[in-house]
């Protein structure tokens, strides 16, 4: 066996001995599972989670299995904004956990589009059920990367003396707080770069320490909702630690992404790294109302919101669909004229499970 499987196998070991503890940090008894049920199921036949424990105990059962199979480029997205129910809220009480409507639509903001401080909140609360997953590695084991350094701080401050919270919580960019959204705002606003600009400063590094690294001993990498400049850095720490490190990107949106700059980056981003867990909204263009739904090791599956019920399953592949296959699937559904008129007000998951 090669040593980059022997590390897999070795981070697999420990999580199976883990596994019957709790998985989601704000209710473990509710979602603590037997082995069995983990690692069982694995069926090509597959369903949309019903809930939000539930979409997070599938999506653990997906890195399992793919830990089995020795993958170690692993991309996880779940619905923009989720509220996963980890942080305790204003009144001390943790929120969330319950119905899929509920832990992806904050009451707070009356249903609409998620603020700023919502997306990093369920960005930073994905971020840390994954740091607790791999705990048995060892804090010193795991690297949990954010963007900026204000993001970071803002994990720090939350994690700090939490229990199954030990790791290395590190920033790409090292410069200072980030001027949107991490620490109460107020800076300026960075000009949009482009990716010449993106790979010089990648090279230069934030102009005090050098290029970002991960530190030494480093077993699992979880980069938080990266965007194209930080693409740039983990495609190259991707091969500076080879396959034996564990490289985990949560809601890098990589569907988004239309410029990867090179090649070779393309390659990397679109082929090498597996989609273990993806829970978000269709391209709306082309199937309004509809979300895509993947656990690995199971089919994709295109699903829509009727105006009544829970979503319905229009559509399986066994790769990604583009966009011509959404498309087509959503043109063969039948519409009545009040699900038409409805259709373009659905702007995400939120109110999809019920």
């Amino acid at each position: 066996a090669t040593s980059a499987s022997v590390a897999l196998v070795g981070l697999l070991q420990l999580l199976l001995l883990h596994s019957c503890n709790a998985f989601s940090p704000s209710n473990p008894a509710a979602t603590s599972t037997s082995l069995g049920m983990i690692l069982g199921g694995k069926s090509s036949d597959p369903t949309l989670p019903k809930d939000v424990k539930d979409a997070v105990s599938r999506c653990r059962a997906a890195v399992q299995t793919a830990l089995e199979q020795r993958l170690s480029r692993m991309d996880v997205e779940m619905p923009v904004g989720a509220n996963f129910g980890v942080e305790k809220g204003a009144a001390g009480k943790k929120k969330g956990g319950g119905r899929m409507a509920d832990a992806l639509n904050d009451s707070t903001n009356g249903g609409g589009a998620p603020t700023m401080d919502q997306l990093t909140k369920s960005d930073r609360e994905l971020a840390r059920i994954f740091v607790e997953m791999f705990q048995p590695v060892g804090g010193e084991g795991i690297s949990c990367i954010f963007k900026d350094e204000g993001l970071a701080e803002q994990a720090r401050k939350r994690w700090r003396n939490e229990v199954g919270a030990s790791c290395r919580v590190l920033a790409i960019d090292r410069k200072g707080k980030s001027a949107r959204g991490g620490m109460g705002g107020g800076g300026k606003s960075k000009k949009k770069m482009g990716f010449a600009a993106k790979m010089a400063a990648e090279i230069d590094g934030d102009g005090t320490s050098g290029p970002f690294t991960l530190p030494e001993g480093t077993e699992v990498a979880l980069f938080v909702s990266p965007g194209p400049k930080e693409l740039v850095a983990i495609e190259r720490i991707s091969n500076e630690v080879g396959m034996g490190t564990l490289v985990i990107l949560l809601n890098a949106r990589l569907g988004k992404i239309t410029n990867y700059g090179t090649d070779e980056a393309k390659e990397l981003f679109t082929k090498k790294f597996d989609p273990i867990f993806h829970l978000a909204a269709a391209p709306q263009s082309e199937a309004p109302g509809c979300l895509l739904h993947r656990a690995y090791p199971t089919d994709w599956i295109l699903a829509r919101k009727p105006k009544v019920g829970a979503p319905k399953t229009i559509a399986t592949y066994s790769e990604k669909p583009n966009e011509s296959q959404f498309a087509e699937a959503y043109d063969s559904i039948e519409l009545s004229d009040v699900e038409k008129t409805t259709e373009n007000l659905i702007d995400g998951v939120a109110n999809w499970f019920t």
